[in-house]
């Protein structure tokens, strides 16, 4: 399995090279029936007609190189083809292989003013005694710290356990937020201003109340070059401002189906009145900037329709080196959940 997988990432880097660009777009891929994430089937919809990608990538193997050692400089990563599919090996469990342990906490936020919860998914064999990086991955709109680990379709501590164990992916601490930072417990998201106003509140608790949390109670490394964030969905649209806004926390930047809403726009439920102008979204902290920012969506998402295509556009006319790539048939789904994790995972602490 690991040669397998690595052949694939080997073959990715040459295409990229070959294509001399730092995006990735897959085109004419054939749609499998997968089902929409339930909480999120309308958000940031659009109509709009669906535009073809460009960069395919083969599916057959080819020989290639036994390690992925090459892969070292943020520019080599960013210009990688990324396998669009992650490999359906990686979402199975091996017999007596240890996936690790998830844990509920809750924390007192003085940001809220609130206690709030979230979950841990900890290594196998976890100890006290070693370091890990540490991955925090937002999920999407009417979602809590459970939507995504408690989705079995997502496959998350498989991919996880299976990259860790074939020695593709170090073993990491991974912490889902409840990402609606309220400070009114009654209060719930929908679809207006004032409704998702807690998500960009979120970016408070998590540098202040989350992260001091995780780093005193977790054997973690509290560098930026050992701190991740992911998000999905609205949770993608939070982890591209959380990420442009503080690119000294975090060197490693995923944005899977980010939503509408990141800069200012329109979608069928609201108007977006945006978090930033489109020429602010970029790293003007040229000290810390980020070494993955990467951008994904599967080629037929029907929820935020082509918003992070918009999103990919607007870095590219700011000049930010990022990697853009769309998941053949993908809705949005547990199969673009999975392709954004494990091309994300592959590229944090691996340079």
């Amino acid at each position: 399995m690991r040669q397998h997988i690595k052949t694939a990432l080997v073959l990715g880097l040459c295409l990229g090279m070959l294509a001399g660009c730092g995006r990735a777009q897959v085109e004419d891929a054939e749609m499998k029936g997968q089902d929409v994430q339930d909480s999120e089937e309308k958000f940031g919809e659009q109509d709009t007609q669906e535009e073809p990608g460009g960069q395919k990538t083969p599916e057959n193997e080819t020989a290639a190189a036994d390690s992925t050692e090459d892969m070292n400089s943020t520019d080599t990563w960013n210009k990688a083809v990324p396998v669009t599919e992650c490999p359906e090996e990686l979402c199975v469990k091996v017999e007596g292989r240890d996936y690790g342990t998830v844990e509920h906490i809750t924390y007192q936020s003085d940001t809220t003013g609130l206690e709030r919860g979230a979950n841990i998914l900890l290594p196998a064999g976890y100890s006290d005694e070693q370091q890990y990086p540490v991955l925090y991955f937002l999920h999407g709109i009417f979602g809590d710290e459970y939507s995504l680990i408690k989705d079995g379709n997502n496959k998350i501590p498989e991919i996880l356990g299976n990259l860790a164990s074939e020695g593709l992916a170090k073993e990491m601490i991974v912490v889902f937020p409840n990402m609606y930072a309220s400070s009114d417990p009654n209060q719930k998201p929908d679809f207006n201003s004032e409704a998702v106003l807690p998500y960009d509140n979120f970016i408070n608790d998590l540098v202040n109340d989350l992260i001091p949390y995780i780093e005193s109670n977790y054997s973690v490394l509290t560098d930026r070059e050992n701190r991740a964030i992911l998000g999905f969905s609205m949770g993608g649209r939070e982890t591209l401002f959380i990420g442009i806004s503080r690119p000294d926390l975090f060197g490693y930047i995923g944005a899977i189906a980010p939503a509408p809403g990141l800069t200012p726009g329109q979608d069928k439920f609201m108007t977006h009145v945006g978090q930033m102008q489109e020429e602010d979204v970029k790293i003007t902290d040229t000290e810390n900037m980020p070494n993955i920012l990467m951008v994904c969506c599967g080629s037929r998402d029907s929820v935020v329709g082509k918003f992070p295509l918009s999103y990919h556009e607007i870095m590219e006319k700011n000049g930010v080196d990022h990697l853009w790539y769309e998941v053949p048939g993908a809705d949005h789904d547990s199969n673009a959940i999975r392709s954004g994790l494990y091309n994300f995972v592959i590229r944090y602490v691996s340079q």
